[in-house]
């Protein structure tokens, strides 16, 4: 573990490939902890980060066999990652899809050092534009989630979360998040080159450490780790453009309070524009 105030990750943008079986999917989660658990084996982190729906392929041809795929909360994922979480003993912030008793979720979940599980999430906002199809698929969750490593607030959102801003508003000004895990399967269509620019502005707007994390692949990539400030001598972390890329990155909530200190948006906010 680092220091109080202070956090250590391991962002990996790592390669998915086709997952239309059950078996096929425990491969892919095989392979996956061996990559990961030779990036710890060279460095101590305190969290471990991985994409959205990390366990299986982002297709319609894998979310048609969703019955065999889809996972109870403590599945194969769960039970895969807790290995690596209790060997390391670090947190592991891992997506799946989930089967629940309401539906078919696309959710996060994290695991801690002990093997238990920390707390899940489930994506608030469906996509249904480009490549993406989820409506047909999963449904919406219901719920927030946050956690606290070392005295910094983390929260998880997904993909397509990110375009609606009263989520990170709200996890910022409401449950004082520290740093938003933005875990993503950004496909290059039509809406891929906007999205830096949304992780830049949630980022800047709202003064806290903002990862948004793809896939690696020839159609994904580019993830990009936001500060709280950034100009021209504070550039964003961006990662490889297509291949697979294992980022250690550390932050210090004295930056974030550092930046609100210097740029005081937050402070000169009006208490109500409802109002005007």
């Amino acid at each position: 573990m680092t220091s109080s105030d202070t956090l250590s990750l391991l962002a990996c943008q790592i390669e998915i490939p086709a997952t239309e079986s059950a078996a096929a999917r425990d491969r892919h989660l095989a392979e996956s902890a061996a990559k990961v658990r030779d990036q710890l084996s060279r460095r101590n982190v305190d969290l471990v980060v991985l994409p959205e729906l990390s366990s299986i392929d982002y297709a319609r041809s894998a979310f048609d066999r969703l019955n065999e795929i889809a996972e109870p909360l403590e599945g194969a994922s769960f039970e895969k990652w807790r290995e690596v979480a209790k060997e390391f003993g670090v947190l592991v912030s891992y997506s799946f899809a989930r089967r629940g008793e309401l539906g078919t979720h696309i959710s996060i979940a994290v695991v801690n050092p002990d093997g238990a599980l920390t707390g899940y999430y489930d994506k608030l906002h469906l996509c249904q534009y480009g490549a993406s199809m989820e409506k047909e698929y999963f449904d919406a969750g219901d719920h927030i989630f946050t956690f606290k490593i070392n005295g910094i607030t983390i929260s998880p959102i997904i993909c397509y979360d990110i375009r609606i801003p009263e989520l990170a508003r709200t996890l910022t000004l409401r449950h004082d998040v520290d740093l938003i895990l933005h875990c993503g399967a950004y496909y290059r269509d039509e809406s891929f080159q906007t999205w830096h620019n949304f992780a830049m502005a949630r980022a800047m707007e709202n003064q806290i450490f903002f990862l948004s994390l793809n896939r690696a692949g020839e159609t994904w990539g580019n993830s990009i780790f936001c500060w709280p400030w950034m100009d021209e001598n504070i550039l964003p972390v961006r990662f490889a453009e297509t291949a697979e890329d294992f980022r250690h990155l550390t932050i210090n909530k004295g930056q974030l309070l550092q930046a609100r200190k210097d740029y005081t948006f937050l402070k000169d906010r009006l208490a109500d524009y409802d109002a005007l």
